[in-house]
């Protein structure tokens, strides 16, 4: 007969077995929500997703109902940057038997010192912390291990060949991440990062401010926004482009400006004030987004960011507010006052203006056609050239764009 001690081991070695088998996760889809396919993950992910941000500041009875209550209307991801214990045991207490129903953004190169929260590329604090997150979540797999925030082009560069860059790659290989993903802020560097092939996921922050700041700008200080572009940094339009053809999905976070500012005109960058279903229209129309991150600490918060799923096309429609600061930007910079918001389609040859528009900018913006850009612009499949001049376009715009000029101005730049 077995020792007792010999049971228990064979007992604990199963269990351990189990638990490294445990399957990704497989959310069901809820009529009442909106979803897209994550990228090349093959993921259905609802467009609303769950942030972490209002879980320090509640229990874990209310965690489980918070959590409970996103699941309930369908929202199925999840990001979980912060290394705060507090915050991990409430947003693991509240999954409670329901992670597989959540797909979860997980951040590798968050550090707590005891005090606070730290980035870090140590990949012994790197190990430590994301075991805690591991243990914490009660799970034994994250589904997007996310790199994270690199925000300068530098700390991309010092990672590569790195036990940083490795650490990542091995936990994919151990399954205990699914897929690789990034977070940052900056554009160039998110570029760059989606050109390497390594990510399938980037979480990025957008909004229509800072979609109109030069390159490299910080979007945190006032003077950022004194001169504000007409339209789109053409980078920006790059990496959205890139994504989109690429199918690596973009996740959104600082959709409302940080802290909400662009509901309010008096904090807004874009002195305007536009409501969350604007805002949330306004990313969801990128197509390499697949979900707008918003952070609640109870049900009725969770319902003011849901409200999008049932808001009207005119509740939604942000174009009128933004047309006013683009009024307000002028169109020095050669955009002519496109958004790119396509209400001049269907145009009767077939062209799509808005991205002829926009390939235009980022030429006059870069004071060149580059070898990438005149790639881009070729893939179209009908060009300014095949304009009739017929003006139908220029009706139904909103913003007095001169579409006619823009075309032939772009037959000139690009040569047909």
């Amino acid at each position: 007969m077995q020792s007792i001690a010999a049971v228990c081991a064979v007992l604990l070695l199963t269990c351990c077995n189990s638990k490294k088998e445990s399957p990704a996760s497989v959310a069901v889809e809820n009529p009442n929500m909106e979803y897209r396919t994550l990228g090349s993950t093959g993921l259905r992910v609802g467009v609303i997703g769950l942030g972490c941000g209002g879980f320090d500041d509640i229990d874990s009875a209310a965690s489980r109902q918070l959590v409970y209550a996103a699941l309930d209307s369908g929202m199925n991801y999840m990001d979980l940057y912060d290394a705060n214990p507090k915050v991990r045991s409430n947003i693991g207490y509240g999954l409670g038997d329901r992670r597989s129903e959540m797909i979860i953004q997980g951040h590798i190169g968050c550090w707590w010192n005891g005090d606070s929260y730290e980035r870090t590329r140590d990949v012994e604090k790197c190990k430590i912390g994301f075991e805690d997150l591991l243990t914490r979540l009660h799970t034994d797999y994250i589904d997007i291990g996310m790199m994270h925030i690199f925000d300068k082009m530098e700390e991309w560069e010092a990672v590569q060949g790195s036990d940083y860059l490795q650490y990542v790659k091995d936990l994919k290989a151990q399954g205990k991440i699914k897929h690789i993903g990034v977070s940052s802020h900056n554009a160039k560097v998110a570029l760059a990062i989606a050109k390497s092939g390594l990510v399938e996921v980037i979480m990025f922050s957008l909004n229509p401010a800072f979609d109109r700041t030069q390159p490299d700008a910080n979007p945190w200080d006032p003077k950022t926004y004194d001169n504000l572009l007409p339209g789109i940094d053409p980078v920006r339009m790059e990496l959205y482009d890139y994504c989109a053809q690429h199918n690596i999905a973009i996740t959104v976070m600082k959709a409302y400006g940080g802290g909400d500012r662009l509901l309010d005109a008096e904090k807004s960058p874009l002195k305007v004030a536009l409501t969350r279903d604007q805002c949330v229209a306004y990313v969801l129309s990128k197509p390499c987004v697949a979900v707008s991150l918003c952070s609640a600490s109870n049900a009725d918060q969770l319902a003011e960011y849901l409200h999008y799923l049932k808001a009207t096309d005119e509740e939604k429609d942000y174009n009128a507010v933004l047309n006013a600061t683009t009024s307000q930007a002028g169109t020095s910079a050669g955009q002519g006052g496109c958004t790119y918001c396509k209400h001049c389609a269907p145009c009767p040859k077939g062209i799509d203006i808005a991205k002829v528009n926009e390939l235009l900018a980022e030429a006059e913006l870069a004071g060149k056609v580059s070898p990438d850009l005149a790639a881009r612009y070729k893939k179209l499949e009908h060009h300014a050239s095949d304009c009739i001049e017929c003006g139908v376009c220029e009706d139904r715009c909103p913003f007095d764009v001169p579409v006619r000029e823009r075309m032939k101005k772009a037959q000139q730049v690009f040569g047909y």
